[in-house]
């Protein structure tokens, strides 16, 4: 029982006496200073590059949600995810439509994510520990790169650390509130995407491993409820518009589909992003402060465990599914470079140094990382699609009405859909409805397809084409029985050509 009692050092469970306003301001500007860091890097040349395949679906998705006629043909409501963080976006883009007020939505909520990572730090491990937290999430690539996209992850990862940060408050003192709390930000991570109802194994884990703290039925099942309550909203909201089908017919595929990366591909990738150093230091916490570890280390390790095993599992791997562990690491290691000057024995100005070498090591990487894009190598969820937006905008302002393309994968075709407010098909989908994403159509006869004028342009990419070599070579054979002609070609910062754009004329 006494695990569950035992402060770590700079730690208080009880409030601090009300302090003068002047000496307010001065403990409030580390932290605001942190938050501007972190605002600034999350909003730098936010959109430098256009949007890639997944970012094209979200927003077009919150346009449609706005009342977008043009896109609401292209991008229906209702298709695999819940829809809370596309209703946020488009709210947003009833003030502004453009690519920016899309994109500053998930890069304020990544800000936000900091303050809350401020937040647990500070209950877990005091003040001190919890700034140098706040600032290693504040520059850490993994997070900037991915918050500074329409995707999912960013509104998931605000709300499963406020429901971490709920469940420390029910671990220190077993009121049933924070427990609803808790079920109530589980409930809304759900709802910003399904897969993270992993994080109730993580829970299950932790409550199991932890006999100190006790969760009571008459606790546990309100706050089940509460989860059930709030992510009942999806499944209802389809059920209401008739489309019960489709989130069932999206998680069949999700789950039969070939994998798309190695089983290792998160220990090959993610500890880079959330930095080596902060990966080292927080490991090494653990083991140099093990005589200190208590419940809070079992539930931040239990946090980060069970969703990284359940996704090395799974067959589909995004480079930013982990997103949610980058605030627990971040906490973590500044509990370690916190605890510096006793554990080592440093001196005050040598610790802070070394926090400060910790910093540099991510904010480099990090800065190189959210510069415009030149590369035609990168994963997906790590940034934009380069030529993407350029090609869309030339389709829009050129293509006659009712014209519609072909191109070679559906990320590109997303892209230049949504830009072009034009219907695009991709070669590469299956014609087995089992081995496809529902929310595409397959073109069962391209070559037929071309001779009978259904499609009037062809798109090649880099992106795909180094991805796709077999289906690459099947629109270039289009291209040359066609009569394709270039009409516009689009190059990355290197001069290197990205994307083309054929017409083509029917037999």
């Amino acid at each position: 029982m006494t695990d569950r009692f035992v402060l770590p050092r700079g730690a208080s469970r009880t409030a601090p006496a009300p302090a003068p306003s002047g000496a307010g301001v001065r403990a409030a500007a580390p932290l605001t200073a942190v938050l501007l860091l972190a605002a600034f890097l999350r909003l730098w040349q936010l959109t430098a590059t256009g949007f890639n395949s997944d970012e094209a679906v979200y927003t077009g998705t919150a346009a449609s949600l706005a009342g977008d006629d043009r896109l609401g043909s292209l991008f229906p409501v209702f298709r695999a995810h819940p829809v809370l963080f596309q209703s946020l976006v488009s709210l947003a883009l009833r003030v502004h439509e453009s690519d920016w007020a899309a994109r500053a939505v998930p890069a304020l909520l990544g800000v936000a994510t900091v303050a809350v990572t401020y937040g647990l730090g500070r209950r877990l491990y005091g003040r001190r520990a919890a700034l140098v937290a706040a600032l290693l999430l504040a520059v850490m690539p993994y997070h900037v790169v991915v918050s500074r996209q329409v995707l999912l992850d960013a509104p998931m990862t605000l709300c499963a650390t406020g429901a971490l940060y709920c469940v420390v408050r029910y671990a220190e003192s077993p009121s049933p509130r924070w427990l609803l709390a808790a079920g109530g930000m589980l409930g809304f991570t759900v709802l910003a995407k399904e897969t993270s109802i992993v994080f109730l194994g993580s829970l299950y884990a932790f409550f199991a491993l932890t006999p100190a703290v006790r969760t009571r039925w008459r606790h546990l099942l309100p706050a089940l409820g509460v989860i059930g309550v709030v992510a009942v909203a999806h499944p209802l909201s389809q059920l209401l518009a008739g489309h019960a089908r489709a989130g069932g017919n999206y998680l069949l595929w999700q789950m039969f589909r070939r994998a798309n990366h190695p089983y290792f591909f998160y220990g090959d990738e993610v500890p880079w992003a959330v930095g080596p150093v902060v990966v080292v230091a927080a490991v090494a916490g653990l083991v140099w402060l093990r005589r200190e570890n208590t419940w809070r280390e079992r539930l931040l390790v239990c946090w980060v465990v069970v969703p990284a095993l359940f996704f090395t599992v799974w067959p589909v791997k995004g480079f930013q599914y982990l997103l949610p562990v980058a605030p627990v690491f971040a906490v973590l290691a500044g509990r370690t470079l916190a605890s510096f000057p006793r554990v080592v024995r440093l001196q005050r100005i040598a610790a802070a140094a070394a926090i400060w070498l910790v910093v540099v090591s991510l904010a480099v990487p990090c800065w190189i990382r959210i510069q415009p894009q030149t590369s035609t190598r990168f994963l997906a969820g790590t940034g934009g699609l380069p030529g993407g937006r350029e090609a869309g905008l030339w389709v829009r302002g050129h293509a006659p009405e009712g014209s519609r393309l072909l191109a070679i994968g559906p990320s590109m075709a997303n892209v230049v859909q949504y830009y072009g407010f034009c219907p695009v098909s991709a070669l590469s989908v299956s014609p087995n409805p089992a081995r496809r994403n529902p929310s595409y159509r397959a073109v069962a006869n391209p070559d037929r397809a071309l001779r009978d004028g259904d499609f009037q342009y062809l798109v090649w990419d880099a992106y795909t084409a180094r991805r796709t070599p077999f289906f690459t070579a099947e629109l270039r054979g289009l291209v040359g029985r066609y009569h394709g002609t270039v009409v516009f070609t689009a190059r990355n910062g290197d001069g290197v050509k990205v994307v083309e754009v054929y017409r083509v004329r029917a037999s």
